[in-house]
């Protein structure tokens, strides 16, 4: 491959994967279905131990999309919590708290939402279980045991999921709250097989909204990396 090539891709590579970003406002028309296709199909050449492709997507639209939020906030609103991966604030380092508490400080800032308000903090927790108006909503679950070995084979079809979105000018929010209501998902789709990992809220960016414009930090390569000679 040409030297010109290798740099072309390369400037591709960097523009599609930084500029994929958790998009919290959407337009509600909904991506033609041809799109819709050729972003999943696409996903699905995500790598997997042993090419077990341990995965199953739900993806919802239009009625059954309606019926699942309004669900979901009724089950959010009643505290039936159903979570298939056991989740608790221990799980993160002081330095992950530290770089979620600067995220928030962003993100609810962008909002209008003081630091100490939690009531409007919980009230934007609800209303984010409507998929931000996002018109679809794709559920990601582990087959197989479930197992964490297996989840992180989910894990690599999440990012080439969003990645094949963010190709097709698709915008992506991944949220992990809506896998805390993970028998209220599988109740509404019919779904029978597997444990959900997360769910993605993905359409149309709404660009006119100041959330939208929130920009993240990322570690700088030497706190994350060693390289070994």
């Amino acid at each position: 491959m040409s030297e010109p090539m290798i740099t072309e891709l390369s400037d591709y590579a960097e523009k599609l994967i930084r500029g994929r970003h958790a998009t919290r406002a959407f337009r509600p028309e909904p991506v033609p279905e041809d799109t819709l296709r050729a972003i999943f199909s696409l996903a699905g050449a995500a790598p997997s131990n042993s090419n077990a492709q341990p995965w199953r997507i739900e993806v919802a639209s239009g009625a059954k999309r309606d019926r699942l939020a309004r669900a979901l906030q009724a089950a959010h609103a009643e505290r039936h919590l159903s979570v298939d991966f056991p989740y608790s604030e221990d799980m993160y380092t002081t330095l992950h708290q530290d770089r979620r508490a600067a995220f928030g400080a962003e993100l609810y800032g962008a909002l209008g939402i003081g630091f100490e308000d939690h009531a409007a903090r919980a009230a934007y927790d609800a209303e984010s279980l409507g998929f931000y108006g996002a018109p679809h909503a794709a559920f990601l679950f582990v087959t197989g045991d479930g197992g964490p070995r297996l989840a992180a084979d989910v894990g690599a079809y999440m990012q080439t999921l969003l990645l094949a979105m963010t190709a097709y000018g698709v915008a992506s929010c991944p949220q992990g709250l809506l896998s805390f209501y993970a028998d209220t998902v599988r109740d509404e789709l019919g779904v029978d097989e597997g444990k959900l990992l997360v769910g993605i809220s993905f359409g149309y960016a709404d660009e006119s909204a100041p959330v939208n414009r929130i920009t993240t930090e990322r570690a700088a390569l030497e706190e994350t990396t060693a390289f070994h000679g």
